[in-house]
């Protein structure tokens, strides 16, 4: 059947007063109203490197004043950058700033309420549940955790403390995105048959601080301490500032790019988890040292369990070397697709009436339509010099510290995600089709549980 203007005008009508009511939190208000609004929130920075520098500081401030928070403390294993982190939020809010060698520190002080953590991605998950123990509220960088271990730990950790933990995942925070999961769960879009996601940049210096790396000494940081539950092994700047090149500190393309979009399949269809993973790739040019793929691609297998024979594909392809077709997410259903990449909804690849009338059966056609109408009250910018995805997130979070509501991207999107990006490096290291073991909570490659 065609999926007419009235089902449009339907959901757009509906959405527009969704997203009309979301628009009254976002605009200036007084806090007064709510329990504890008077009381300044005082927030420590946990890892001051270039995505706390460059995103969530500038975000947090857009908002800081109008919301009563302020920054107090800089937490960084690092010497220099702890004292540049602190000159340079001080220089933003002409407030001082205190520098501290650990997060031993930090909790130990009585003027700290949150904080936000963007260290090297094997840490979010440790540094989280630390936060969280120790009585604060966290705004933690994606990944949330890239092993079971820590990702169990993490989610165990903030149902106990009862805090307020926003994941980095900001497209939860996007109005657009927003919208097409209230399309997709309104049934209106159909059944998803097929998703197909791309990353693709052609940046040989991507992740990568040859400016920096040659001025990190041992005797600056600790490095024991940088490890936390890793191998020990002797100290590598590279490995400290490039993480992200280099396993078990991070996954690389995983770790910092598919967890973004998986978690949208996660958002859109309520599932927590892929049923399989297969996944190859390899380091086909940028041959610098690193041990973490230049080039992915992965076959998820989503749907229900017991039902094996429903359910949909996500195919995921990410390389370095080459930037033709960008940043992509397309979903389809019978009648058509949603183009994330262009915010609109469209009936390409719908089912036509030639084709259609063969079978007997009626066209099944999407209206074409822009998921950025009738969002234009939404501000998701600010003037913070950020993002507007990571400045939305930001607000979403520090309105939650204010009201306790669970925020948009919570510690169970966080583990989700997290379940999808430990069944991928599970494929990656061993080569198997992995899957998931709901009861035990573990990742299963080639019949044996994979740590």
């Amino acid at each position: 059947m065609t999926i007419g203007d009235t089902n449009r005008r339907h959901f757009l009508k509906a959405g527009s007063a969704t997203f009309a009511a979301a628009a009254v939190s976002w605009k200036a208000r007084s806090y007064a109203a709510i329990l504890g609004a008077n009381d300044r929130v005082r927030v420590g920075v946990v890892g001051c490197g270039d995505r706390m520098k460059g995103a969530l500081i500038p975000a947090f401030q857009g908002y800081a004043k109008e919301l009563n928070f302020e920054m107090v403390a800089v937490s960084d294993l690092w010497n220099r950058r702890r004292e540049e982190g602190a000159a340079f939020i001080q220089s933003l809010t002409g407030n001082p700033v205190t520098p501290v060698r650990n997060n031993d520190e930090l909790y130990a002080r009585n003027d700290v309420d949150a904080v936000l953590i963007a260290t090297a991605d094997f840490q979010h998950a440790q540094h989280g549940a630390e936060a969280v123990n120790a009585g604060r509220d966290a705004y933690v960088e994606k990944p949330t955790a890239h092993t079971m271990a820590d990702a169990r730990l993490f989610r165990s950790a903030v149902k106990n403390a009862g805090k307020i933990v926003q994941v980095g995942t900001q497209r939860r925070s996007t109005p657009s995105y927003q919208k097409a999961a209230e399309y997709i769960k309104s049934g209106a879009f159909g059944d998803i048959v097929m998703v197909e996601m791309t990353w693709n940049v052609n940046q040989p210096g991507r992740w990568r601080r040859p400016d920096v790396v040659p001025f990190l000494k041992e005797q600056d940081t600790d490095w024991k301490r940088y490890l936390l539950n890793c191998p020990y092994e002797p100290f590598d700047a590279r490995k400290y500032l490039e993480f992200r090149l280099f396993w078990p500190y991070s996954s690389g393309i995983p770790d910092q790019w598919l967890v973004h979009q998986i978690d949208t399949v996660h958002w859109f269809t309520g599932l927590p988890h892929p049923r399989s993973v297969v996944a190859n790739g390899g380091i086909y040019l940028w041959k610098d040292g690193r041990q973490n793929w230049d080039t992915l691609t992965a076959v998820f297998d989503y749907g229900p369990l017991d039902a094996p024979s429903k359910g949909f594909q996500v195919q995921y392809s990410s390389r370095f070397t080459n930037s033709a077709g960008g940043v992509k997410e397309l979903y389809y259903s019978n009648a058509g697709m949603i183009d994330m990449d262009k915010q609109r909804v469209t009936p390409e690849g719908g089912l036509q009436a030639r084709e259609a009338a063969a079978m007997g059966l009626k066209p099944n056609l999407l209206p074409s339509f822009s998921l950025a109408e009738n969002v234009d009250a939404v501000s998701t910018a600010a003037n913070t010099g950020g993002d507007p995805q990571t400045s939305a997130n930001m607000r979403n979070w520090m309105e939650c510290v204010r009201s306790r509501k669970t925020p948009n991207a919570s510690i169970e999107a966080g583990y989700s995600h997290s379940i999808a990006l430990c069944m991928t490096v599970a494929a990656i290291h061993t080569g198997q089709k992995v899957t998931f073991d709901d009861k035990t909570q573990q990742v299963i490659a080639g019949g044996g549980v994979f740590a």
